[in-house]
């Protein structure tokens, strides 16, 4: 092919729709609209498959094909002579075209319609530009250097907490990412990480009127869901309501506590990238915007990177050793008021204050634990590794990831109770402080 097809990514967003040309075994032409040309590689595309249609009975009986598709800014047309290989439906690309396929729906005032069947994949023969005394399309800004200032924004940095808050801090500084969250994956005690049943919680987020720091999102639902499920990024440019995150915040029972996510109630361009290290998944970088097409196929490229960088980041901070070192004399530790009721329910880790909900999980048999011991024992230093022997805790026996766990903690604690608080005394070592005395409950 004499035009790469990378060359042809902006044309493939699904800002313009695309005209696709078969013939029948008699000869006989059809030409037709197609929702989706989506580039999967420098020699594939993949066409969405919504309809049992005049378009799908030529290519399975005659697996040759034209695609005209249309460059934003520049109207320049381009011709695609392909070849049909497969329908995939189920996987990583169909996942990331069926979310694509909503935003392209909703904005067609065709949501009701437009339901993905599969994702048919095509080898890419040759390409034609049909316009080419056009000039090209302005470029677009440059996400390399977007991606060069986040990452001097981010710096060093070797504790997780700071890094948490830079790492959303440095989108915005980069790209100019108003709105974005970090989601890091919590594995159940008898699954491996990514296994269904898994889910991810909120340890930051930024630009939102509340934190919600806790939030839950289950593997598979919303972009957030689909992105860790399938690691791969999921990237949307018009609004939706199929893909918002209210639905992937849905729980069996409406009357189970829960954290809302902190998310915008209209977003008109979402993107979720997968934090993987080597080939394991660590969490989901959450970006999104008030505007249309606010994210570009080089902003993904761009985030895909800093994604996996950052996942680097945690998993260095995450294997630094603990301070051994002994901790200091304690101050005097004084509490005052009436007693905080404090109820652990042991089905689901779940933790309330004074009837209302606090957390839930191995962030809130962490917090049980630890109200016991100093009930019992009067202790208030602790330290990461005795926890991680503590067989009352369900941590698993890989990727633990016991420190985020300790910083969401930390953080629920600071916003819903401050008379509870984890101090930090050291890489590994932290105190508990009570400002009341506590009332415990097991139920």
């Amino acid at each position: 092919m004499n035009i790469p097809l990378e060359s042809l990514r902006p044309c493939l967003d699904g800002a313009m729709p695309a005209v696709v040309a078969t013939a029948a075994p008699d000869g006989t032409p059809n030409v037709a609209y197609v929702s989706q040309v989506h580039f999967v590689d420098a020699r594939h595309v993949a066409l969405s498959f919504q309809f049992f249609s005049k378009t799908r009975e030529n290519v399975l009986a005659h697996p040759y094909a034209e695609v005209q598709v249309i460059e934003p800014g520049s109207f320049r047309h381009y011709r695609l002579r392909v070849q049909y290989l497969r329908t995939e439906t189920a996987g990583p690309l169909f996942e990331y075209m069926r979310a694509q396929l909503a935003g392209i729906a909703a904005k067609t005032g065709m949501d009701k319609v437009f339901v993905l069947r599969g994702a048919d994949v095509y080898r890419v023969l040759d390409i034609e530009n049909v316009d080419p005394q056009l000039p090209p399309a302005p470029p677009l800004p440059d996400a390399l250097l977007a991606l060069r200032r986040a990452f001097d924004h981010l710096g060093a940095c070797d504790d997780l907490a700071l890094l948490a808050d830079r790492a959303l801090a440095a989108l915005a500084h980069g790209f100019g990412i108003r709105h974005a969250l970090l989601a890091m994956l919590d594995a159940k005690l008898d699954a491996a990480p990514g296994a269904p049943g898994s889910a991810l919680y909120t340890l930051a987020s930024q630009g939102y009127p509340v934190s919600g720091v806790g939030a839950e999102v289950a593997l598979g639902e919303g972009l957030i869901g689909v992105a860790a499920q399938e690691k791969i990024p999921v990237r949307i440019n018009h609004r939706t309501p199929d893909y918002t995150y209210h639905a992937a915040l849905r729980v069996a029972d409406p009357a189970l506590p829960r954290i809302p996510l902190p998310v915008l109630a209209n977003p008109h361009s979402q993107i979720a990238v997968p934090l993987v290290h080597g080939d394991r998944l660590l969490g989901v970088l959450y970006a999104e915007s008030e505007q249309d097409a606010f994210f570009s196929h080089t902003d993904e490229d761009a985030l895909v990177v800093y994604g996996r960088h950052l996942a680097a980041l945690i998993d260095r901070i995450a294997a630094l050793p603990d301070d051994e070192a002994a901790p200091g004399a304690l101050p005097a530790a004084t509490q005052s008021g009436a007693p905080l009721a404090v109820r652990y329910f042991a089905h689901d880790h779940s933790v309330f204050v004074d009837n209302d909900y606090l957390i839930k999980g191995v962030a809130g048999s962490i917090l049980w634990a630890l109200l016991n011991e100093h009930a019992a024992h009067g202790r208030r230093e602790f330290s990461n590794r005795e926890l991680r022997r503590d067989p009352r805790l369900p941590l698993p026996d890989f990727a633990d990831n016991l420190e985020t766990r300790l910083i969401l903690l930390q953080r629920r604690l600071a916003e819903r109770c401050p008379d509870i608080a984890l101090e930090k005394t050291g890489r590994g070592r932290f105190r508990l402080n009570l400002a009341r005395p506590l009332a415990l409950g097991a139920a």
